[in-house]
């Protein structure tokens, strides 16, 4: 996945600086909660500056694709390796980088019976678009993905 606008990036133990458009986010993303927070100064410096505000229900969506991620990198990926997003002209582009080489299970194929758990990558593949998997050069992985983010209007809700 190529991105197309200016990169914001926010790398463990470093705290953010300036989103786009000005967004200020504080403290340090470590955790999904610091991941969501950032995300969410991301949309409102994009949205609320010129597109008249994001859709709630696509901000929920975006927030809970950030969670999944970032939660499955602390757990399953060996940690938090860095964190990029920025708004684009469909949403908000995301990549969250861990340090473990192996998929997620289900990167192949949806699961098909119930096993308690992992629930977690077939939401983010169903709630976003250009999925992609990415070795990275000194180890690790990045999975980067793109949520679709519509501007507030009827029937959309404002966040």
């Amino acid at each position: 996945m190529e991105p197309t606008d200016g990169i914001t990036t926010a790398a463990p133990g470093t705290a953010p600086g300036a989103g786009p458009r000005g967004a200020r986010p504080a403290g340090a993303v470590t955790s999904a909660a610091a991941a969501r927070a950032y995300v969410e100064s991301v949309v409102r410096a994009e949205w609320d500056g010129h597109r008249g505000g994001a859709s709630a229900e696509d901000v929920i969506d975006l927030l809970l694709v950030v969670s999944e991620l970032v939660t499955n990198a602390i757990r399953h990926g060996g940690g938090l390796a860095g964190f990029e997003a920025r708004a684009t002209a469909d949403g908000v582009w995301v990549a969250v980088h861990d340090h473990s080489a192996a998929e997620p299970r289900a990167a192949r194929a949806f699961p098909t019976e119930h096993r308690g758990s992992g629930y977690g990558w077939p939401l983010v593949v169903r709630l976003a678009r250009e999925v992609a998997v990415v070795p990275r050069p000194a180890g690790g992985k990045t999975i980067s993905v793109l949520v679709p983010v519509r501007s507030a209007g009827p029937g959309t809700g404002k966040s």
